[in-house]
């Protein structure tokens, strides 16, 4: 089994509740649902395309790959793993992620929560090879249950247009989204990295305030907290609907430490 980053932060206050390594040659549902916000679209329209190398993820964006929804979202195409999902009846506007005020639910999803944890570390360990257009990213988001918990934790964001020779710009932070507790915090900052290799990104997520973590060193905190279960988005993006078929996110592992006792 893979083993996340200990050096990071007390480990001693944590336990280890979610590591996937994507050693098994099947993807885990238990773990993860392969579909994109389905309730704005349908799941056979956000189906991730993916390959599992029996020590990786690999996301892709595939040539016949079709826009995940042209009605709210025009050209975005999309391949995407996530660890919860929730929406109301089909013609409501209740549903994770409401990006438009225009989304309308279009296929009712039953609530699913594999993995929706109230605090902690979490880790991912990637690589990406991406075009200026594709988007790479690790968010957490409220399951939504409710309209007003629905802040994200983004925990790595890489725009391929942003990526040099010999460094990065990496995004990072909390957006509000309906949440009216928190304000909108997100960096991009220049990172002397190679993202072509395996490096780490992480945040730990506590009552009054969020971490963040290259590499293992501490990049930044914000001192604000969402107060409420969020769940895990992995997801590699093409907004322009042009050839993406060399374009590749490789995930090493995704690990998820919670508070113990809880």
């Amino acid at each position: 089994m893979k083993v996340p980053d200990s050096r990071i932060t007390a480990f001693s206050r944590y336990t280890l509740a979610f590591n996937d390594g994507f050693e098994a040659p099947v993807l885990d549902t238990s773990r993860w649902l392969p579909d994109y916000l389905p309730q704005w679209s349908s799941r056979a329209a956000t189906e991730a395309r993916y390959t599992l190398t029996g020590d990786s993820l690999i996301l892709h964006i595939l040539d016949d790959q079709q826009p995940w929804s042209p009605e709210f979202n025009g050209n975005v195409r999309v391949s995407s793993l996530q660890t919860g999902v929730f929406s109301g009846p089909i013609g409501t506007k209740l549903g994770q992620h409401r990006f438009t005020p225009d989304c309308i639910v279009r296929e009712a999803q039953e609530p699913v929560r594999l993995y929706t944890p109230l605090y902690g570390y979490f880790e991912l360990r990637a690589k990406c090879r991406i075009a200026p257009h594709n988007v790479a990213a690790l968010w957490m988001i409220g399951f939504e249950d409710v309209p007003e918990r629905s802040g994200e934790i983004c925990i790595f964001e890489l725009k391929g247009g942003n990526v040099g020779a010999h460094q990065a710009t990496i995004g990072y932070g909390i957006h509000p989204f309906g949440d009216p507790a928190l304000v909108d915090e997100f960096y991009e900052e220049a990172f002397a990295l190679d993202v072509t290799e395996f490096n780490t990104y992480a945040a730990e997520w506590t009552p009054t305030a969020v971490h963040f973590f290259i590499n293992g060193a501490h990049v930044r905190t914000i001192d604000q907290s969402p107060a409420y279960t969020m769940q895990f988005m992995l997801n590699l993006y093409d907004l322009e609907n042009v050839p993406s078929a060399g374009s590749e996110f490789v995930v090493d592992y995704v690990a998820g430490y919670e508070p113990m006792g809880r």
